[in-house]
């Protein structure tokens, strides 16, 4: 099983607002993303989980044309509070990199 640093061509994630985080994933062909787009892995349970973040809360949006998914979900912080440890929400996607597919 694959890892998704080893499937995605480029992988990030960037703030969608003040409230909401957007992770981009990259597949390098229309092949692999029909393959791994809709992996366990990529589904708003696993992502729950893995950040922390209730999954009815969770978007996903596959866009095919351009062999990308974009998986959408609420800051547990709102941007630039007190406690906030990643104001350009730049750093989320590093979680993603070693989920096997």
């Amino acid at each position: 099983m694959p890892k998704v640093s080893e499937v995605c061509r480029h992988v990030r994630s960037k703030n969608a607002g003040p409230f909401w985080i957007t992770l981009d994933l990259w597949f390098p062909d229309r092949a692999a993303f029909d393959r791994y787009s809709s992996s366990q892995a990529f589904q708003p349970a696993a992502i729950g989980a893995l950040y922390g973040i209730d999954p009815t809360q969770i978007k996903c949006f596959p866009v095919p044309d351009l062999c990308v998914l974009k998986i959408s979900y609420p800051r547990v912080r709102a941007q630039g509070g007190v406690m906030e440890r990643d104001m350009h929400g730049g750093q989320q996607y590093v979680r993603l990199l070693d989920v096997m597919l």
